[in-house]
């Protein structure tokens, strides 16, 4: 049974939205309800089935082995170190996968936390998305997983003599090859030797090591989560599963066929990995993405079985550099469960009763405000224009409620704490009146 651990949906069972009831009476209900459902929800999840096994199952052993490192003085970068790391034997030749890693001082006596950064279509090991997590006080480690070279400009880098298979579009013509050729099993290995390999490092807490990714990467994520669970969390930007239901890749999927397109779904969906990840998610997005859209992010955010959090922004723009690295969300996630710093806020439940909507949420932070956000239209997601109106934080800053505007189609509600860190609610298709 899909489930999210962060958001319960009363009206399923208790049919709310179909009482007529005065706003006030309703908002009562509609908490009434959420207090109900807050207790057997999670029997209900507890019971799902287990989920079936891993279409592809890695070696996972042999993957957590120190892989050999090459030290190279080529694309050398300011305050990080270059090299190469042994990587999965492609079409019976070796391989090896370049890198970036840095690292802050350490204290003496101290470990750092660590970061593994994933990238994503058009990307490569970014030099900067590692200086972003030193920073920040982590050590954090960005590899090629395409067998290029930091060398050429983005979607168009140097290949070197001795990578994998190339990644992202190029993998739907992988399919009729066998599985340890196809991108996507290099790339998951490559992500497992580099974790494998910073946990190694003696400055690093092997016990304190996240994962993102963005959009293909954070696509990856999504595999990765489900197969090392040494990570302590994950967060895939934009990414998700469901592609052959809705995503930007449904015309290539066409182009395959039927068949070509079943087996690279059945191989490579997220959505076969994500029920065996264990480690809580952040999962991050916006409302208008053109590869990743709305309905199949929320059935992917269901899957796991562990704690999960939202942060969906309207309009967020999609690519590298500070759209889909330098979230403060991802930061501050990081920072609590890596460095025991105060969370985000967790959404505690969600309810509607007709066109009141009421969300309950816990925050160690001060909550500084809430909004609604919402569209009229209907069609492509990619296509909608949504708008957000400022809706009321109780004065104990732990719920939020507000009307929804009349011809709305979808919404949800975003709350803010004091480091302007959003976290979301499920978004609700409504019905048609």
């Amino acid at each position: 049974m899909p489930r999210s651990q962060n958001t319960i949906d009363p009206y399923v069972a208790s049919g709310l939205q179909r009482v007529p009831a005065r706003r006030e009476a309703s908002l009562a209900r509609c908490i009434l309800a959420l207090l109900l459902t807050a207790v057997y929800f999670p029997s209900l999840s507890a019971a799902a089935d287990e989920p079936k096994p891993l279409p592809v199952k890695f070696d996972l052993e042999a993957l957590a082995s120190v892989p050999e490192v090459y030290p190279t003085t080529d694309y050398a970068a300011e305050a990080v170190r270059a090299f190469f790391y042994e990587g999965q034997p492609y079409h019976g030749k070796p391989t090896r996968v370049f890198a970036y890693y840095g690292a802050p001082r350490a204290v003496a006596g101290t470990k750092l936390p660590a970061m593994v950064l994933i990238h994503g279509g058009g990307g490569t090991a970014f030099d900067r998305w590692v200086r972003v997590w030193t920073a920040r006080g982590y050590a954090a480690i960005a590899m090629d997983l395409c067998g290029c070279v930091p060398d050429g400009s983005y979607g168009n880098w140097k290949r070197h003599e001795i990578g994998g298979p190339p990644g992202w579009d190029a993998s739907f013509g992988q399919v009729d090859e066998p599985v340890a050729e196809h991108w996507q099993w290099h790339a998951v290995s490559a992500v497992l030797r580099a974790h494998s390999l910073i946990r190694s490092f003696p400055e690093v807490d092997a016990d304190r090591i996240g994962v993102t990714g963005i959009s293909w990467g954070g696509y990856l994520t999504g595999l990765v989560a489900g197969i090392d669970r040494r990570f302590k969390f994950a967060s895939p930007v934009y990414g998700c599963g469901f592609l052959g239901e809705n995503s930007a890749w449904l015309p290539a999927f066409e182009k395959m066929g039927a068949e070509k397109s079943a087996r690279w779904l059945e191989l490579w969906d997220p959505l076969h990995y994500l029920p065996h990840a264990k480690m809580p998610v952040l999962w991050v997005n916006g409302t208008n993405d053109f590869a990743y859209p709305m309905d199949s992010w929320k059935k992917s955010y269901r899957l796991p079985r562990s704690r999960q959090t939202l942060c969906l922004r309207v309009r967020m723009p999609h690519g590298h550099g500070p759209a889909g690295e330098n979230p403060e969300e991802i930061h501050v996630y990081a920072n609590a469960i890596l460095k025991g710093a105060p969370p985000l806020a967790r959404i505690t439940g969600q309810g509607r009763v007709d066109k009141d909507v009421v969300v309950t949420f816990k925050s160690e932070s001060p909550i500084a405000r809430a909004e609604l956000n919402f569209t009229r239209d209907s069609g492509k997601w990619q296509d909608r224009k949504w708008e957000s109106v400022a809706i009321e934080v109780d004065k104990a800053g732990q719920k939020a409620t507000g009307r929804i505007p009349e011809g709305t189609t979808v919404y949800f509600v975003n709350v803010f704490d004091d480091r302007n860190c959003a976290v979301s609610s499920e978004h609700e298709v409504l019905p048609a009146d």
